[in-house]
């Protein structure tokens, strides 16, 4: 679970990103947090990686308060987090199974694990095809993707994309946001942060609006479906019984 009480944040220049902000969001939700650039998006991310620490308020990451979290703590809370950045932030001179795997390789995963989870993971997202390719070779929507298999591949509790589809065109958008859902399915915890209201619209799910630093509108998830894009083909339970045998070799 993800809470903030009470947060606010003011900058040294005087600037007021978050004020009196009051967010539950509970394990396995799906959540959009938009609204305008400056609104307190980017805030509310730094925040809950502790990137920044709140002027005012308390946060708490599954229960464990982490304001005031040791230094040396926080490289465990971030392993429950997996980021997707807009500018997808892969290393060219790496290939894409390489690109993935560098996430397992900096917490000391085994090679065994990383040679047979990397290419499950890119299983997953629909590049399997692509593991020696490099990332200049791929199109905006497939590198993304391989922004997600890095996010995915140390199986974390929680996704937090920023502004995911900011980069790519509308359909791979539609595209990238119903692959998240697909994951979601598995219980991980999703968080998007973007400006696109009307790709929100479509995919029924709950909804914060952030403007001026506070929260103006909750809307909670509806009972509709996602749009009907080509179906991403994910096997949950084979998704898990492997992570669990290859965290045990790890």
């Amino acid at each position: 679970m993800i809470e903030l009480k009470n947060v606010s944040k003011t900058y040294p220049s005087g600037t007021h990103a978050l004020n009196n902000v009051d967010i539950s969001i509970k394990d396995g939700e799906f959540v959009f947090i938009v609204g305008a650039s400056g609104a307190g998006k980017s805030t509310f991310l730094k925040l809950i990686m502790h990137e920044e620490t709140p002027s005012e308020g308390e946060i708490f990451i599954d229960g464990q308060e982490i304001v005031h979290m040791k230094r040396k703590q926080v490289p465990y809370l971030r392993r429950k987090m997996g980021i997707v950045f807009q500018d997808f932030r892969l290393i060219d001179k790496m290939t894409v199974f390489d690109n993935v795997a560098f996430a397992m390789r900096v917490i000391g995963a085994s090679k065994r694990a990383v040679s047979r989870r990397v290419p499950y993971i890119l299983g997953l997202v629909g590049l399997r095809d692509k593991a020696n390719s490099r990332p200049s070779e791929l199109s905006g929507g497939e590198q993304q993707r391989v922004s997600l298999a890095r996010a995915l591949v140390n199986n974390p509790k929680m996704i937090i994309a920023d502004e995911p589809t900011g980069n790519i065109d509308p359909e791979m958008s539609y595209e990238i946001i119903d692959l998240l859902s697909e994951i979601n399915k598995m219980g991980t915890t999703i968080l998007v942060v973007t400006h696109e209201h009307e790709l929100v619209s479509q995919f029924g799910r709950r909804v914060i609006e952030i403007e001026r630093g506070r929260v103006v509108k909750d809307t909670a998830a509806s009972d509709e479906e996602s749009p009907d894009m080509e179906e991403v083909a994910l096997d949950t339970s084979k998704y898990e019984d492997l992570i669990r045998e290859i965290d045990r070799e790890s």
